[in-house]
């Protein structure tokens, strides 16, 4: 990345964005610090508009940026907060189908741009389903670009009706590289020890506890290899609402699945794995999908959402919904060493096709500069 001292022609001041997050799920938190300190460092001045555990956890003002408490709610005191931070920002940019309506409602009565970047799909059922799809709606119409990390959330944007709807994959920040401890003999044994899977396979789910996260699925798959010698054990890391009833499953139907809640230690743990598990209904840029990537890990993931686009032919893909499949090809994985080890070189080969955080910060700058070009005439 080569650092400008400032993204202002003619001596003007410097761009200003507002970024805005509601609770932020991982993925799209770390993608506003990664995109905060990429126009940091471009001269932009950004503000990042977040709950302020969002930032305790990733750290904005670190990157640059200035942080501005505003709640995860949409009710009139946060929307007051967002809109008088949003005072003389020459762009408001989005992330998620909340914090997008949030701003859309700061913004009324405004000429201020406004770019919404959707991460994800969100999830839902009966009547709140036919609510998220009015905010959807809302949302889109208000927005002068929105940004889908898939194709198939770019299609939707567009069905939904979006002036300008673009596809903008974002990359898992940080700097990555093959994940091998440094002293294999010592480490891995040591984080599967902790993990209760000395001698036995280990397979690692990560993502909070929801029920669009296919965790039941999962777990009925457990019982096509509970016979197997050595048992492996399912390790799920995340917290979330369907977690009592996860947990009352495994009780009550003595599975090999471990719940270890939220954890920052996740690279290491997938390093330690022997297979990474994705059962998810839906899900676009998964971060798991891409961290075991990265760590040669080999992957079973459900065949929907956006992970097929993600992972093309790197990792092995099933029916959602499937148990009975992803048993299979779970099975099938721990006795097939040679597969494994193929799906662990395609990992790295695939993983070098996602762009760089430069090339994403670049792309979205370059956004920026076309709906603020009638300011650069002035």
């Amino acid at each position: 990345m080569t650092p400008v001292s400032s993204h202002s022609p003619h001596g003007q001041s410097p761009l200003r964005t507002v970024q805005v997050l509601g609770g932020g799920n991982a993925g799209s938190s770390a993608h506003v610090r990664s995109l905060a300190s990429g126009l940091v460092a471009r001269g932009v001045r950004v503000t990042v508009c977040a709950p302020v555990e969002a930032d305790r956890a990733h750290d904005f003002t670190g990157a640059g940026a200035e942080h501005v408490h505003v709640p995860r709610s949409s009710d009139p005191a946060s929307v007051a907060a967002l809109r008088q931070a949003c005072t003389n920002a020459d762009l408001v940019h989005a992330h998620g189908l909340h914090a997008s309506f949030r701003a859309v409602l700061a913004l009324s009565g405004r000429r201020t741009p406004l770019v919404v970047t959707w991460h994800d799909r969100a999830h839902a059922e009966g009547a709140r389903a036919h609510f998220l799809r009015l905010l959807e709606r809302r949302v889109v119409k208000a927005a002068a670009v929105v940004l889908g990390t898939t194709s198939a959330l770019v299609d939707r944007a567009r069905r939904t009706g979006a002036r300008d709807a673009r596809l903008a994959a974002v990359v898992l920040p940080g700097p990555r590289e093959a994940v091998e401890p440094e002293d294999p003999d010592r480490l891995r044994p040591k984080i599967r020890a902790g993990l209760g899977a000395t001698g036995r396979p280990l397979l690692m789910a990560v993502g909070s506890l929801d029920r669009h996260r296919g965790y039941d699925t999962l777990l009925d798959a457990t019982h096509a290899w509970r016979d197997l010698d050595p048992v492996p054990l399912v390790v799920i890391a995340g917290e979330g609402p369907s977690r009592a009833e996860l947990q009352r499953r495994i009780e009550d139907e003595q599975l090999p699945v471990r719940l270890i809640g939220r954890r920052d230690d996740i690279t290491e743990l997938l390093a330690a794995a022997d297979l990474a598990l994705l059962p998810s209904s839906g899900e676009s840029r998964s971060v798991l999908a891409q961290e075991a990537l990265y760590a040669r890990v080999p992957l079973v993931a459900g065949d929907g959402g956006g992970i097929p686009e993600l992972v093309g032919d790197a990792a092995e893909l099933v029916p959602v919904r499937d148990a009975e499949a992803l048993a299979d090809a779970v099975v099938r994985l721990l006795g097939d060493p040679e597969r494994r080890e193929l799906l662990r070189e395609k990992g790295l080969r695939q993983a070098a096709t996602w762009p760089t955080e430069d090339e994403t910060v670049a792309q979205v700058l370059s956004v920026y500069d076309e709906l603020t070009q009638p300011r650069l005439l002035i």
